[in-house]
């Protein structure tokens, strides 16, 4: 199994690395291949409205560090994402990378049946941290974000590793151990299918 890993955190040793960390450490000793690209140290735009991925070409337009990445993860069989909530929703650097999936979608996938131009069957695992303890805060960023992810990665399967109440370096310090063993239940669903305790879609 080929795992790519996207860090979309500016912080290089924050919670939701460390999530992540425990969950590709996991994934790696079950025999799956893991690749990270960390965005903030990425230099690129978001998506510049330009359509020539539906007219012209059928990838993106854009040549910069996220080109590789994009191609990386056509081939991938699932796909973390690790982010923080800034603001009340995501980091830009990963509101531009999302932008730039749209370059995935077919010129006529508003009505085609299979609107991806990625092979289908891929899992997304989601790992989302925020400093506010209250669950009910911003609830709504994965789910907004699986439906459109779902579409343009052809996605199987979505799983959520949601880490609330958890301030600057909480997990790092072993505040929060609950959050990482989530991450590992998750990477043994992922790789060898036992089924997770958290929430997937």
């Amino acid at each position: 199994m080929k795992i790519i890993c996207l860090y979309g955190s500016p912080r290089h040793d924050g919670n939701s690395t460390a999530i992540a960390g425990r969950f590709i450490e996991t994934a790696a000793s079950l025999g799956a291949t893991t690749d990270i690209f960390e965005l903030n140290r990425l230099v690129y735009r978001g998506c510049q409205g330009c359509c020539i991925c539906k007219t012209k070409l059928d990838k993106c337009a854009l040549k910069d560090d996220l080109t590789d990445v994009l191609e990386a993860l056509k081939e991938a069989d699932t796909i973390m994402l690790a982010t923080p909530v800034y603001c009340g929703d995501l980091p830009g650097q990963v509101k531009c990378f999302i932008d730039r999936t749209f370059s995935y979608l077919v010129p006529d996938y508003i009505n085609n049946p299979k609107p991806s131009r990625v092979p289908p069957g891929k899992k997304l695992v989601f790992i989302i941290t925020q400093g506010a303890p209250d669950e009910g805060m911003f609830a709504d960023i994965p789910k907004k974000y699986e439906a459109f992810l779902r579409r343009v990665l052809a996605l199987d399967q979505v799983h959520v590793v949601r880490a609330c109440g958890v301030g600057s370096g909480a997990i790092a310090r072993g505040v929060s151990e609950k959050f990482l063993q989530q991450a590992e239940e998750t990477a043994r669903a992922i790789v060898i299918g036992i089924p997770a305790a958290g929430p997937s879609f």
